[in-house]
């Protein structure tokens, strides 16, 4: 009896003690995988920052050029009526298609995710913002008479593009998230129609997502900080 209740035992021990080793093993191994998250997770950070701040870098080159061509520019065009008009068309020009900054009155839409109840996934994608979304308020804007648009102080030309990027919206090759703020210029009263009944603000409401329009009358869009190329269009004219 009593060599049965010492094997008894002994398994029990035996039993115990694999139990902990294999705690003990899922314990590290668990351990191992927070490290390296985190690790992982560290390392994508500090690219993003690097990279962020080689855009900025590449940013003051490139206004600190544009200003130092501008001064050259004036400095050329003095006393001569000719290339004082020239000057004065390429302002007008880079106004135009978004290579210089511009103030005007015009609005102000926000448009914020939703905040209701996200337990549920299909409920949750319909409460975010998507870059049908964003499209939809800046096509209205254009055929209210918009002269200027940025998101996210991201000015929109001819080129840009705007893409969904998980729960986050590309423009112009950026990432940006909510909230977007679209800035317009033109005249208050036009483009304010965007709240109009059955208009896209109404709908995007209708959603839960929060959108508001503000009218202001001195909004300040920047230009385009990327490089307007065009490679297949070709003047008629001039055959360029």
């Amino acid at each position: 009896m009593n060599k049965l209740k010492i094997s008894i035992v002994l398994g029990l021990m035996c039993v115990a003690l694999t139990y902990g080793v294999l705690m003990q093993i899922k314990t590290v191994e668990n351990s191992n995988v927070t490290v390296s998250k985190n690790y992982e997770e560290n390392n994508l950070r500090a690219e993003v920052l690097k990279f962020k701040e080689k855009y900025d870098n590449r940013v003051r080159d490139i206004e600190k050029l544009e200003k130092e061509l501008e001064t050259e520019r004036k400095n050329a065009a003095q006393n001569n009526a000719e290339l004082e008009k020239s000057e004065s068309q390429i302002k007008k020009s880079n106004k135009m298609i978004g290579l210089s900054e511009v103030k005007g009155p015009g609005v102000i839409v926000t448009l914020k995710d939703g905040k209701q109840n996200t337990s549920n996934l299909l409920n949750a994608m319909d409460l975010m913002i998507h870059d049908i979304d964003v499209l939809s308020v800046i096509n209205e804007l254009k055929n209210a008479g918009a002269e200027a648009i940025s998101i996210n102080d991201q000015r929109i030309v001819s080129t840009s593009a705007i893409l969904c990027d998980g729960n986050v919206v590309t423009i112009n090759k950026v990432k940006v998230g909510a909230p977007f703020v679209i800035k317009a210029i033109g005249l208050p009263e036009s483009l304010s129609a965007l709240e109009r009944p059955g208009g896209y603000i109404e709908l995007l409401k209708s959603y839960s997502i929060e959108a508001s329009l503000e009218k202001s009358n001195e909004i300040t869009i920047p230009k385009y900080a990327g490089k307007l190329e065009y490679t297949y269009g070709k003047s008629i004219l001039s055959n360029e």
